[in-house]
């Protein structure tokens, strides 16, 4: 119960308005050590109620210690605008009942708006690492007092390569500031490298990783001979299977506007995300989605972290994510807060060993399926490392094996030059060492007349 941790009575409040009665195990392993001010690593994946367990602590000690003439108090850096405006909701409903406000700063807006909001200081900025290096420059933004630094989904964050404007960003915070760090996975060696330079002493907590969240999700697979056959098979699955909302993910931005295209061809109720279009638009499709405007997303990775929509029965990936992380995140919109979900993935020649992959880091054996009447001639490749075979080869006769396996003598060029001639004794070939001159010619004798 969160009534043990002794929350402040607003943000009790705040909670009992939400229905949140008790703590995530994610939250009830970080709230008290956060609380007494250490340097956290988090494993947790999107979903365990991580948001409010670096959100609790941090407006707890923030009610518990006032400081009104202070500038920022606590910073949270996102990777995304989707989920930098997803957090500071969090932070909105959290904070509802108190003085504390908040503000996000990410890119695609106003950023003179935005300047103009930071002038009121509020105590807590929720930020991508772009925008707010921008602000930093132009000083509209002030981190000397700040108290607790968050780095929220900091395995995505490195992935996009962000990695110098956080440790940029992070130069500019206090020295004798908290920082607790949240990622999916903390045995990379950026991750390693990251906390080096920016934690004190970190105490690390393992409460789940990528390879935990996807045990309550339906995975199969189907195989494709290529992008026409992909496109036939989404449409068939998208018609004749029942979903109360769909996501659909690609790798590129242009995949996305093609397939979203064709769906809406096809007469498919769909929307397109990617990371081309500014926030307004994004924010406009995503409010669709929420509201069943349109019941399919078609999105690149930007939809793959931050999104908390419900309702996301399906998630189909029309081409594989390239590594186990980006697959779990895709597939975690899905079978959230304890309720089922199903994710299909395409797989075609090209992708066969990048699924192996995602396989072998889960643990997992994806179910394979096929669409009646929509079979393709791609089965699987012939030659597979684990068997070290190729279908329809023939074996070698045990005749064969042996010759092969015998021991192949050299044939000199000289020993095949010498057969059928005698050879000579040793004396007689000592007398005729050829020193290498040509023979003289006897001259004739001078006549005498």
């Amino acid at each position: 119960m969160f009534t043990d941790i002794q929350l402040n009575e607003r943000l009790q409040k705040a909670l009992d308005a939400q229905g949140i009665t008790s703590p995530t195990p994610v939250q009830s392993a970080t709230i008290a050590p956060a609380l007494e001010g250490k340097d956290l690593m988090i494993s947790a994946v999107t979903g365990s109620g991580k948001t409010y367990a670096f959100l609790l602590p941090m407006l707890q000690g923030f009610l518990a210690n006032p400081a009104p003439r202070s500038a920022t108090r606590g910073l949270i850096l996102v990777p995304t605008r989707e989920l930098a405006e997803q957090v500071s909701k969090s932070c909105e409903q959290l904070s509802a009942f108190t003085q504390i406000k908040s503000q996000s700063v990410y890119g695609g807006v106003s950023y003179k708006e935005q300047a103009a909001r930071l002038r009121k200081n509020p105590e807590i900025i929720v930020a991508t690492p772009g925008r707010l290096i921008e602000h930093l420059e132009r000083q509209t933004i002030d981190l000397s007092d700040l108290e607790i630094l968050v780095l929220d989904e900091a395995d995505r964050m490195l992935d996009m390569g962000f990695s110098d404007d956080v440790l940029t960003i992070a130069k500019s915070c206090r020295d004798e500031r908290q920082t607790l760090l949240f990622s999916a996975t903390l045995d990379t060696g950026e991750i390693s490298h990251l906390t080096k330079q920016v934690m004190r002493q970190p105490e690390a907590l393992l409460l789940s990783d990528a390879k935990t969240q996807v045990k309550a999700i339906s995975q199969q697979i189907i195989l494709a001979d290529d992008q026409k056959h992909k496109e036939r098979l989404l449409n068939k699955i998208l018609s004749d299977t029942p979903f109360d909302r769909a996501l659909i993910f690609t790798n590129t931005r242009t995949a996305a506007d093609q397939l979203g295209n064709l769906l809406r061809y096809n007469k498919h109720r769909t929307a397109v995300l990617h990371g081309d279009m500014d926030q307004p638009q994004r924010r406009i499709v995503l409010q669709r989605f929420r509201d069943k405007a349109v019941s399919i997303l078609v999105a690149t990775d930007v939809a793959a972290r931050g999104l908390d929509i419900e309702g996301v029965d399906l998630v189909v990936n029309f081409m594989m994510a390239r590594n186990g992380d980006d697959y779990v995140h895709r597939i975690g919109r899905t079978g959230r807060a304890g309720k089922q979900g199903m994710a299909i993935s395409f797989i075609s020649a090209s992708e066969w060993n990048l699924m192996c992959s995602i396989e072998r880091y889960l643990r997992v054996k994806f179910e394979r399926k096929q669409i009646a009447g929509l079979e393709g001639s791609f089965k699987g490749p012939a030659h597979t490392k684990s068997s070290g075979k190729s279908v329809g080869k023939k074996k070698r006769s045990d005749t064969k094996k042996k010759e092969a396996e015998k021991p192949k003598v050299k044939k000199r060029v000289r020993d095949q030059k010498a057969i059928g001639k005698r050879r000579q004794p040793q004396a007689a070939k000592a007398e005729t060492v050829d020193h290498g001159f040509a023979p003289l010619k006897k001259r004739k004798a001078p006549d005498a007349g």
